[in-house]
């Protein structure tokens, strides 16, 4: 295969002749000379060694001068924003480019900076556009480069050109047909034979060419240059030289190859839409088109999306392009076929007589195309299908053109693809009913396909999806046992550890222990969001440290906030008072002791969760660190748990620290915690409870349990519904039945018949019916929530009550209602111990607890010891162990003018009045005996007992305590506490540790400061409740202005007080009264 440059044995055969030539010029010059001063000249010798030297040059002339025309030269990439500038003609000097081998050395030699440099430069010159590449080249190599971007005054004018170097013929000529010179154009239509007619004339095909008379038939002349952005055509495809370019879109002629019938048949109007346009035809075929019409005119048949032709500019008439020549050699098919005696298609194949076997395929392409679009009549331009036939070897390389060549070849080409792309055209013509049967079948089976396919995807989305459900239950299901046997486990061992406590309760009571406090309060997950500031309210036990009053007793309090530095210095101030009331100092050793004698932990896990309301228990479950510490603190020592509202969690944290629970199982908590467990737990003990009845879950059994509730209990005046899951008045709700329109008519027959007749069950049907009649539009207009902050209106309450069940009980039918509130300790020996008791102090609703006063004064002593005694065995019974709260209400009936005693609630927890009752023993050094309801405080020896008539060393005195512990005031929390404390202070509100008298104030948070408790202690009810009552209103015109009152609970609770004061002044003048008489 013949290559741009010469082969090695050609150029050493090429310098061996040569060299042959200058041996023999020498040796004729030697002869000419010596021979020259008279001799005769052999010219049989000179004219061998001429003949020898022409033989040797003119074998091998002929290859060498393929090789140079065969050479490649590559034009350089001239970017020129100006198009007409000239680019000058230079020629580095050859000499002055240094040896760069012998100057660089080899990369041994030179140090890392210099490869770092060389690599620099070499990458500069790889970039000629780079701007120091210039002086790299000046100053490395001396070559100066020129300025090409300049544009020069004197070439302004002219076009910029270069010259084209030489082609060769033998690239031009076709590999089948050696012979024929295609695109050669003859001067005048043909060559001459010497002193004949041309060839064309005669009809005989041209000779093959002389190659030594390859360089008269190239023309040369200067080719245009053009900026990248301003080429005259695209840069995908070669313009031909007699073709106008068209100002439309550039579309891309597919190179795939493929039959060109098969791919006319396959591709559809969007595939001939993107065909390049066709140049006019020429006026004589114009003429002759019936379709063609004014040029100036657009052709209305042309398609929306076609841009119009356009004529071009005077600019681009400047830039040295060919004028349109008119095809030499048109011919036309009509209906799909050539008429083979047709004078223009005779001419065009005597004309194309050589490379015919080439351009027979492409004719029947196109006629078979033609055929199967049905286009009636098509005008083929000659020379253009000769191209499209030769370019399947010299350029596109496919066996048969496609579509898009085919259509270029045509000189009506707007008109043909028109009619190719009108829909259905390919169905008019040859093979139309067999194509629109196979498109039919291949659509419908290709939709019957689909639709299988969107069958099968739907069943294989469906398997998936049920075994992703399936996959996900299995897990579920999986860590669901894991759980339930972690449950198990954790519940097995708790039963362990308490069996362990109960039988060495006494020996663990009365020998140094370690109390666990955590007061979590495991409510459900709905009740804990719903409550405001969750981890204030958790906290407000922390008067627990007071526990420490034991000296056996060494206190862990898990806080569920932070503890601040002011607050944890309060209490370890606090925590120091001594039993003599003295603060002592901090070198004292009891001081010192009761310092060390408690802790405060943290868990970690509150900067984890810090919104999502967990109780204490989870947070320390979820806390390794602060578990750890715990364990660490009670090993080798005697140590229970005292909780909360018990959760599950509890026995997780009991099982990781392995100590035993001081409370009930969660189950049985969650089982008689409740308002109806707790009415079950006081109808076993025997006690009198209110009438009522619990476990209602559906409004029809309310209705008709209401309804037979008042018609047995005429005297009772207002009706509470009590959610079973609530606590501290939240799921409480009253209505009056003063508001019962048939009320009226039943008591006056009560009256009537009498107390032991209407006991009979006839006598109540008649009045029951009317009550199950009117109670629903009763309590949907009367009924009223206790707390609205929970449940604003009737409607949102008995939704709720009927989803968790609930109670309906009786209010006691009096005037006068005291409610008390009694802490009992259930030891799991089996005894039962009366913690604290103290009568409660109600807020704006007489069913929201805010505080109590201890000790109670309402019922007597061994009558409220022998209630407390049943409720607790009874508690015993059902496996109720630990702390328990109980609620009673005592009034006088108004029939028999009795003192009777409800119990009317249970709380399985450890109270705010016994956390509070542990600080106010600490603080005064007092022992509260609950069999004679008395708070006895050790006096000093100068003042005298009222009880004695000298003083004593171990005189005592009573004291009564106001305690309270949650005052919730906003302006509480713009004031810090050292300021709180000092304007206290300057009012004189603070605590007598000598006379065992004052008060004392209970911190809950260091940031949230709006939440505070305070107790107070003085020498009877009365002073104590006016001292409260003081310290409140001082407070509250301390921290608030006329026009910012804030959002408080002190004015509720002064009314409370004001009322009980007033109750006491009554009883004590009563007393008075009574005495005299």
């Amino acid at each position: 295969m013949m290559t741009a440059t010469l082969r090695g044995e050609e150029v050493e055969e090429l310098g061996r002749v040569i060299v042959q030539v200058q041996e023999d010029l020498r040796q004729l010059r030697r002869e000419i000379v010596v021979k020259g001063s008279g001799e005769k000249l052999d010219l049989l010798a000179l004219d061998k060694a001429i003949l020898r030297t022409e033989c040797g040059i003119r074998k091998h002339a002929e290859q060498c001068l393929k090789a140079v025309n065969n050479q490649m030269l590559v034009l350089p990439n001239i970017e020129d924003k100006h198009p007409t500038s000239q680019i000058p003609k230079w020629g580095p000097p050859l000499e002055n480019i240094p040896n760069v081998h012998s100057q660089w050395g080899g990369p041994d030699r030179i140090s890392p900076g210099e490869k770092h440099k060389l690599a620099l430069t070499m990458r500069l010159l790889y970039n000629p556009a780079h701007p120091k590449t210039r002086t790299i080249m000046n100053e490395k190599f001396g070559i100066p480069l020129p300025d090409v971007h300049k544009k020069s005054v004197t070439s302004a004018a002219h076009q910029g050109v270069i010259s084209v170097p030489r082609v060769g013929l033998s690239t031009l000529v076709s590999r089948q047909q050696p012979g024929y010179f295609p695109l050669a154009r003859p001067e005048a239509g043909g060559l001459r034979t010497a002193g004949g007619p041309r060839l064309v004339d005669v009809g005989l095909p041209l000779p093959a060419p002389d190659v030594s008379s390859l360089q008269t038939l190239v023309q040369h002349k200067a080719a245009p240059l053009h900026a990248r952005e301003a080429q005259p055509f695209p840069l995908s495809a070669e313009p031909p030289g007699d073709r106008p370019v068209r100002r439309r879109k550039q579309l891309t002629w597919s190179k795939e190859p493929g039959a060109a019938a098969g791919r006319a048949g396959r591709e559809g109007p969007a595939s001939l839409a993107a065909l390049p346009p066709t140049p006019p035809a020429s006026p004589a075929s114009r003429r002759s088109d019936p379709w063609s019409s004014d040029p100036r005119k657009p052709d209305p048949r042309s398609t929306a999306g076609e841009e119009c032709w356009a004529p071009e500019s005077p600019e681009s008439s400047l830039q040295g392009r060919p004028a349109v020549a008119v095809s030499r050699f048109p011919f036309t098919i009509a209906r799909g076929r050539v008429d083979p005696t047709a004078a223009d298609f005779c001419r065009f194949k005597q004309q194309f007589c050589v490379p015919w076997g080439d351009l027979v395929d492409a004719l029947r392409a196109l006629e078979t195309l033609l055929r199967r679009y049905a286009v009636p009549l098509a005008r083929v331009n000659g020379e253009r299908l000769a191209e499209c036939g030769l370019g399947r070897d010299l350029a596109w390389g496919w066996a048969t053109p496609p579509v898009s060549a085919l259509l270029a070849t045509l000189d009506n080409q707007p008109e043909v693809l028109a009619l190719l792309l009108r829909p259905g055209q390919r169905y008019r013509g040859e093979g139309g009913a067999e194509a629109a049967a196979v498109r039919v079948q291949a659509w419908w089976r290709g939709r019957l396909a689909r639709a299988d396919y969107v069958r099968h995807r739907r069943r294989v989305w469906a398997g998936g999806v049920l075994a992703l459900a399936l996959w996900r239950r299995l897990q579920m299901r999986r860590v669901r046992e894991l759980l339930q046997a972690r449950r198990r486990r954790q519940l097995e061992n708790h039963r362990q550890r308490a069996q362990h406590l109960a039988a060495n309760w006494k020996h663990i009571h009365s020998s140094t222990r370690t109390i666990i406090h955590i007061p979590s309060l495991g409510y459900s997950q709905s009740q804990r969001s719903q409550l405001k500031d969750f981890g204030i309210l958790q906290n407000t036990q922390i008067s627990r440290l007071a526990d420490i009053r034991d000296p056996n007793v060494d206190v862990i309090y898990v806080a569920p906030r932070p503890m601040g530095k002011d607050v944890a210095g309060y209490y370890a101030r606090l925590l120091e008072l001594q039993a003599s009331g003295a603060p002592e100092s901090p070198s004292g050793s009891s001081s010192l002791g009761n310092h060390k004698r408690f802790t405060i932990i943290t868990p970690e896990a509150l900067d984890y969760f810090p919104t999502h309301s967990m109780c204490l228990s989870t947070l320390l479950k979820y806390s390794p660190h602060a578990l750890r510490r715990i364990r660490n603190l009670v090993q080798g020592r005697r140590a229970y748990i005292v909780g909360g509202v018990a959760h599950a969690d509890d026995l997780a944290v009991a099982d990781e620290l392995g100590v035993a629970i001081l409370g009930p199982e969660p189950d049985v908590a969650r089982r008689y915690g409740t308002k109806s467990g707790g009415r079950g737990v006081f109808t076993g003990a025997e006690v009198a409870v209110p009438p009522g009845h619990g476990g209602i879950h559906f409004l029809p059994e309310l209705h008709e349990t209401l309804a037979r509730l008042m018609t047995h209990n005429m005297e009772v005046q207002r009706w509470i519904f009590k959610m079973d899951a609530e606590f501290g008045g939240r799921g409480t709700a009253y209505c009056d039945v003063c508001h019962l329109g048939c009320h009226g008519r039943a008591l006056q027959e009560y009256r009537r018949l009498g107390p032991v007749l209407w006991s009979q069950q006839w006598t109540q049907e008649h009045v029951v019916h009317k009550y199950v009649d009117q109670i629903p539009a009763w309590l949907a207009r009367h009924a009223r929530p206790a707390n609205a902050s929970c449940f604003p209106d009737w409607a949102g309450f008995l939704k709720a009550f009927l989803r968790r069940g609930g109670l309906v009980e009786a209010y006691p039918p009096s005037h006068s209602v005291t409610c008390l509130t009694v802490d009992l300790l259930l030891e799991p020996g089996g005894e039962v111990s009366v913690l604290s008791c103290g009568d409660q102090l109600h807020g704006a609703c007489r069913l929201e607890t805010l505080g109590s006063c201890v000790p109670q004064a309402s019922v007597r002593p061994d009558a409220l010891h022998a209630l407390c005694s049943r409720v607790g065995r009874a508690c015993l019974q059902r496996h109720i162990l630990g702390y328990v709260s109980l609620d009673l209400a005592t009034f006088l009936d108004p029939c028999t003018a009795e003192q009777k005693v409800w119990a009317i609630d249970l709380d399985l927890r450890y109270s705010d009045q016994l956390a509070l009752t542990q600080l106010l023993l600490l603080v005064t050094g007092a022992t509260l005996d609950c069999r004679s309801c008395r708070l006895l405080v050790p006096l000093p020896t100068q003042e005298k007992s009222p009880e004695t008539e000298s003083p004593s060393k171990h005189a005592v005195g009573p004291r009564y305590a106001v305690l309270v512990n949650r005052l919730l005031h906003t302006n509480l929390s713009i004031f810090y506490h050292s300021v709180f404390f000092s304007m206290c202070k300057a009012h004189g509100i603070g605590y007598d540790t000598k006379r065992k008298k004052g008060t004392v104030f209970v911190l809950h948070d260091s940031s949230d400061r709006h939440s505070i408790g305070m107790l107070t202690v003085g020498d009877d009810l009365l002073g104590s409740l006016v001292t409260f009552a003081r310290n409140l209103s001082v407070i509250h015109q301390e921290i608030s202005s006329p026009k910012t009152q804030g959002d408080t609970n002190f004015k509720d609770l002064l009314k409370d007080i004001e009322g009980v004061l007033q109750m006491a002044i009554q009883n004590k003048e009563q007393a008075l009264e009574a005495e005299t008489s």
